[in-house]
């Protein structure tokens, strides 16, 4: 019983944090800031009251409209909501009422940020990357993740330094690199390099689609690691199975 009243309790943190991604999503690309003005209408430009912004229950109550101009609400509001609370309450599963739960769904909720901005805009903004990475160090390894941190995201540098230099352009970004670097400090090895080769899995059919226009790597990097962090036990014996047979 404890047990469920705990979950429904991160839950409900989780889709309030929802809600601040949405201004962080909103926001951040155009260079606006995410504490000033208060929230209002995309369309009508109208403040919103305080109870509009209500996590998800605001949205259906309002039936995806705004309360002034009725213009649609963009469906993204809610499922942006629900999801984080769906990544809070994993993390809860995962980990238990430990100190450093907030600081781990805190780095997974700045990389669900990255995710809808690159899908977005294509761009990955550095303050949201590096926020990240810092929540990511945040936990009773520190030295060890710190050192994960350094040795993923320099040999990302190199690989992609390496493959610039073969192909006479940029192969990779410094984006990459730095999430690259929240990766090693979450998983550690040898999961980084199973949430690596899972992430290339993930976005195999979608870049054979988008042959021309290419996708956004992010978005897949954060899923393998979320998906990969869950399960770490079972990621480290596939690994050993497929080596040691």
């Amino acid at each position: 019983m404890i047990e469920i009243v705990m979950g429904s309790i991160v839950f409900i943190f989780g889709i309030m944090i929802g809600s601040f991604l949405n201004v962080v999503i909103y926001r951040i690309p155009k260079g606006e800031s995410i504490v000033f003005p208060a929230s209002k209408c995309p369309s009508c430009q109208t403040s919103l009251k305080w109870y509009h912004n209500v996590p998800i229950f605001s949205w259906l109550i309002l039936g995806g409209k705004c309360a002034f101009c009725k213009e649609p609400i963009a469906k993204q509001y809610p499922i942006v909501e629900f999801l984080t609370g769906i990544v809070f309450l994993a993390l809860y599963f995962k980990l238990g009422l430990v100190w450093y739960l907030p600081f781990m769904a805190a780095s997974f909720a700045a990389l669900f940020a990255l995710v809808m901005i690159d899908f977005k805009y294509m761009a990955v903004p550095d303050n949201v990357n590096f926020a990240a990475l810092i929540f990511a160090l945040a936990q009773p390894e520190f030295l060890m993740a710190l050192l994960y941190a350094a040795i993923a995201a320099g040999g990302l540098y190199l690989i992609g330094l390496l493959s610039s230099l073969i192909a006479r352009k940029q192969a990779m970004g410094g984006a990459d690199v730095i999430v690259a670097g929240t990766m090693g400090a979450l998983l550690g090895f040898p999961n980084f390099f199973v949430a690596l080769f899972l992430s290339a899995l993930l976005a195999l059919i979608p870049s054979l689609i988008n042959r021309e226009t290419g996708v956004p790597f992010v978005p897949f990097l954060a899923l393998a690691t979320f998906i990969v962090y869950l399960y770490d036990t079972q990621a480290t014996q596939l690994l050993e199975t497929i080596i040691y047979g």
